[in-house]
């Protein structure tokens, strides 16, 4: 099953792809087919198979063999290697429906904010009406907790944005209202909290190896993602190890 759930991922990675790239320009996810975006050429199936058509193609197109990004079977790899992932943790519990899910969104989000710095609304408002559903069955063990991690995201997200002066910006404070609804109040306080830690640690070492420029932002998205994953996948021994420091 956990080879199953990653190859699952690599292709489902590969759609999140076309949909993190296409739905910001507001172009269609179905038509027209995949084709490389210095030719032109439309792709074909042996041209796409997620990861392995980039590495036999040595990252190149086959037409005019100008290189290709290689943040396409980056995304495919990490959206099934962290569907594989969850399942080793979870099994057959519903939560795993949950946190499948939630990868699914981080890797469209994730795409997005890389190629045009924007987390688009449509995509926020879609796997909202998403996650609604999925809490009514699947409710945390207190179920307004859900309610509350809501909240207490937009609210300290919009404060953040508020003081900073635009620090902080529109599609965050979205997305976090929906991680605190998923997670509760303390799972998002703990997402945010490493998701700043993350942001200003490789945000310094950006600075200092000329990736980044001092003055203009960079995507706190893929922050966003990394660090809700680990209070997803190890939240509660991060708060356990956290307590016993003052024990």
């Amino acid at each position: 099953m956990i080879f199953l759930l990653f190859l699952y991922g690599l292709i489902l990675g590969s759609f999140y792809n076309v949909v993190g790239l296409r739905v910001p320009l507001k172009t269609s996810i179905v038509t027209p087919g995949s084709s490389c975006p210095s030719c032109g050429h439309r792709l074909t199936a042996r041209e796409l198979i997620p990861v392995l058509s980039y590495l036999i193609q040595r990252g190149k197109c086959s037409q005019c063999k100008e290189g290709i990004s290689p943040l396409y079977p980056l995304m495919e790899f990490t959206t099934g290697a962290l569907f594989a992932f969850a399942y080793y943790l979870y099994g057959w519990q519903p939560e795993l429906l949950v946190t499948l899910t939630l990868v699914s969104l981080f890797m469209i989000i994730t795409v997005s904010d890389l190629a045009y710095m924007l987390i688009p609304d449509r995509i926020l408002v879609f796997f909202a009406l998403m996650f609604i559903l999925e809490r009514s069955f699947i409710p945390l063990d207190l179920w307004w907790d859900s309610l509350l991690g809501a909240a207490s995201g937009f609210v300290l997200l919009l404060v953040i944005a508020v003081i900073s002066r635009g620090g902080m910006g529109g599609g965050d404070i979205k997305l976090f209202a929906v991680i605190g609804f998923v997670l509760g109040a303390k799972g998002m306080l703990l997402a945010f909290f490493l998701a700043t830690l993350f942001g200003a640690v490789f945000g310094i070492i950006g600075l200092a190896a000329g990736f980044y420029k001092r003055g203009k932002p960079i995507a706190f998205g893929p922050y966003i993602v990394v660090g809700t994953l680990v209070s997803v996948f190890y939240g509660r021994q991060v708060l356990l190890w956290y307590s016993s420091l003052f024990i």
